[in-house]
């Protein structure tokens, strides 16, 4: 599929927004709502874990189609609607200039066209989307098929961040995005708190921390810490609510003063014990819950009742 095809099937993020939600419209408060957050689809991942080669590895996929199918089903059988879903990165396995690529990148578009066209899609960068040391080329690549790396939009009066995490892991290949993006984040967090708006939340690939803003450097997994608390301590003084991560395959997470980390586990490998799942998130007037659910258990009860009930009420 070209790009200008992906461009009729996704509502990819350009000039830094979200078109599905013009910002006039969706300003002010309404109620609450929900979304869908997945992550790490990444297709080719599991065949490449089996080999024990995730550099080279990963020439089938077949699993993660079947995952991911499953996945968007379930949500489009939900009812209401979500707001949006989101997936938080390592949309597919194979790096930058490696094979299968294309194929993967392909299989990825194809499941997602399948997508109910009401409930649009967020897309957020990973590290195998862009290179653990991303270049232009490989940022352009990622805005060329997937729309861009960074980028806002508002939905109900809660602002959403979308970073490109990368940039906070390695950019020295690519200073000058990196800096661009942070002159962004200043000016949108600096929004956040002049507009006074109802919950501010970002989504990022790579997680703050696991566990505990403290916690000691993984070289992988989390941020350094120098890195960490200086976005962290941004994000509190913004009044941002709450991060959602992916990357770490295994559900997990913790807080900082009054910020919620949030790292949800993958729709496809799995790393550790959980099961193959999304997550609802559901925002209210003064706080933001979520729960995540097997692929098996959303397709087959949908969001439970006390959940239900927070969406519906007025």
């Amino acid at each position: 599929m070209s790009s200008a095809e992906a461009g009729v099937v996704f509502h990819r993020a350009r000039s830094r927004t979200l078109d599905a939600f013009p910002a006039e419209k969706e300003g002010e408060w309404k109620g609450p709502f929900y979304f869908i957050l997945g992550t790490d689809p990444q297709f080719g991942l599991m065949k490449a874990w089996s080999t024990g080669d995730c550099d080279n590895g990963g020439d089938e996929w077949g699993q993660e189609i079947r995952l991911t199918e499953q996945a968007v089903q379930a949500i489009n059988k939900l009812n209401p609607k979500p707001k949006f879903f989101v997936l938080c990165g390592d949309l597919i396995h194979a790096m930058p200039g490696k094979p299968w690529r294309k194929e993967q990148t392909e299989d990825l578009q194809r499941v997602l066209r399948t997508v109910d066209r009401a409930i649009p899609l967020v897309l957020v960068s990973g590290n195998h989307d862009i290179g653990n040391v991303p270049t232009a080329e490989t940022v352009e690549e990622f805005c060329q098929t997937w729309g861009d790396d960074y980028f806002s939009f508002w939905v109900g009066g809660v602002l959403f961040l979308v970073l490109n995490s990368q940039f906070y892991e390695n950019p020295s290949k690519c200073p000058g995005l990196k800096q661009a993006q942070d002159q962004w984040l200043d000016e949108q967090l600096s929004t956040a708190r002049q507009q006074n708006c109802q919950h501010a939340i970002v989504f990022q690939h790579i997680p703050l921390f696991l566990e505990s803003i403290d916690e000691d450097d993984d070289c992988y997994f989390n941020l350094s810490k120098p890195a960490r608390k200086r976005l962290a301590d941004k994000f509190i003084h913004a009044g941002v609510k709450a991060v959602f991560s992916g990357h770490y395959h295994r559900n997990a997470g913790g807080s900082y003063q009054n910020l919620d980390m949030v790292v949800s586990s993958a729709i496809g490998c799995q790393l550790g014990l959980d099961p193959h799942g999304l997550r609802v998130v559901v925002v209210t007037a003064d706080k933001i819950v979520h729960r995540y659910y097997s692929l098996d258990e959303l397709s087959e009860k949908g969001i439970e009742d006390d959940l239900m009930d927070l969406i519906k009420k007025k």
